[in-house]
């Protein structure tokens, strides 16, 4: 059956209704575990009970040989041997089977037939679904031994062989059904458990999504408010300084705060309108690359540190990935340096393709009293690692061989320096 009439199938209102009703079954039978093995008693015995009582009072057997007849009190005993076992037929499988085939002997020594034998198969079928698969040999091997007095008792009718055939058929039957229905239940557990364990990883990809996109955002505004308050604070102090002796350089100043602090704005606007979902098409702009070092170096610049800024190689052709990180990680330490070396400190930055890699440095000569202080492993650090990492890369940094302070960082280009 192709995939679509199977989705045909399951369309009908007969089938709908029919996969409704064993759900609500199977919480039946969770809830109430006896009450489904009660149900499947009380029907045997109506359907193959009942009727044993309505020709025993009639006095004629159905079928052309002669069979014992017992009193009302030991046919109700045989049949409640065959049938009250099980009961026990889901918990006790093999139990319930062994029970149901010693009464099935004693009857069958009596002479006496019985419709209540069909327990047998039933126990048979439910060794085979609920009992242990060791078991099933044993238990085939002593439904064939049961079966083969049977067939010689209606020899008479039909031939030993024909009556071995049908009845052996209908235990292995019985057999077949039982592993069909447990190789199902036991497809719906692997699908059930895969579908757990699939939403399980689903839920735990999320949250480290989540938690890798926090990360992201928390060292893209680490990296643009640090930097832009800490050359807002450095301009607004010297300004506040040169107010009276040099009212133009306040002025300067002042005009440098503006403009960084616009910058600031500006950039966090542009994450901000990527980040949040809203109807309208955010405001895009380019991210900044290794082009725009030059114009950071003379920000800071303007907050009082002498950078030279030195590049190399063919910079252009470099991944716009690559130079946002060179870029953020160059930032990064510049603030590190306006921050613990402080205005009166010498940088040198350098950016260059060199052989296989894209080298950064950014060294700074500490402050003018001599050293400075280590900036200590905090979010900046973490962030430029994390950043040289993502790429490959590797990032150093710690005092300088001559005083003050270097960040060292060596990232992989595919291809070197094509």
């Amino acid at each position: 059956m192709s995939g679509d009439d199977t989705g045909a199938l399951a369309g009908q209102p007969l089938v709908a209704r029919a996969v409704r009703l064993g759900r609500r079954l199977r919480r039946v039978d969770r809830a109430h575990p006896w009450l489904l093995d009660a149900a499947v008693v009380a029907v045997v015995g109506l359907l193959f009970g009942v009727p044993e009582f309505a020709h025993y009072d009639d006095g004629r057997d159905p079928l052309p040989i002669t069979f014992a007849q017992l009193p009302v009190a030991g046919t109700l005993a045989l049949q409640a041997g065959l049938v009250l076992p099980l009961l026990w037929r889901r918990r006790a499988p093999s139990a319930a089977f062994g029970v149901i085939a010693a009464v099935f002997v004693l009857q069958w020594s009596l002479g006496v037939f019985l419709r209540a034998d069909v327990a047998l198969l039933v126990a048979l079928y439910s060794v085979t679904l609920h009992g242990r698969v060791r078991h099933l040999p044993w238990v085939g091997l002593v439904t064939a031994g049961l079966l083969v007095p049977v067939a010689v008792r209606v020899s008479a009718v039909v031939s030993v062989w024909g009556a071995l055939f049908f009845l052996i058929s209908t235990g292995i039957a019985a057999v077949a059904l039982g592993f069909a229905v447990r190789v199902r239940r036991a497809q719906l557990a692997g699908l059930r458990e895969r579908a757990a364990r699939l939403e399980v990883e689903r839920d735990q990809r999320s949250r480290l999504a989540t938690a890798t996109e926090r990360t992201r955002v928390a060292r893209e505004m680490h990296d643009i408010i640090g930097h832009n308050l800490s050359v807002i604070i450095s301009l607004a102090d010297g300004g506040a300084y040169a107010a009276e002796a040099s009212p133009e350089r306040s002025r300067e100043a002042l005009r440098l705060v503006g403009e960084s602090g616009r910058q600031a704005l500006g950039e966090l606007r542009r994450m901000l309108g990527v980040l949040r979902e809203q109807a309208g098409t955010p405001e895009l702009h380019p991210q900044p690359g290794i082009a725009d070092i030059a114009a950071l170096c003379a920000r800071l610049r303007a907050a009082g540190p002498e950078v030279v800024h030195r590049s190399g190689g063919e910079l252009e052709s470099v991944d716009r990935g690559v130079q946002l990180m060179a870029y953020r990680i160059v930032q990064e330490a510049l603030t590190n340096t306006l921050k613990h070396a402080g205005p009166g400190t010498r940088v040198h930055v350098t950016v260059a393709v060199e052989g296989p890699g894209l080298r950064i440095s950014v060294e700074d000569s500490g402050s003018p009293g001599g050293g400075r202080g280590a900036p200590g492993e905090g979010h900046g650090l973490t962030g430029m690692r994390e950043r040289a990492a993502l790429y490959g890369g590797m990032l150093s940094a710690g005092p300088a061989p001559g005083g003050g302070w270097a960040v060292r960082a060596v990232i992989p280009l595919p291809g070197g320096s094509e």
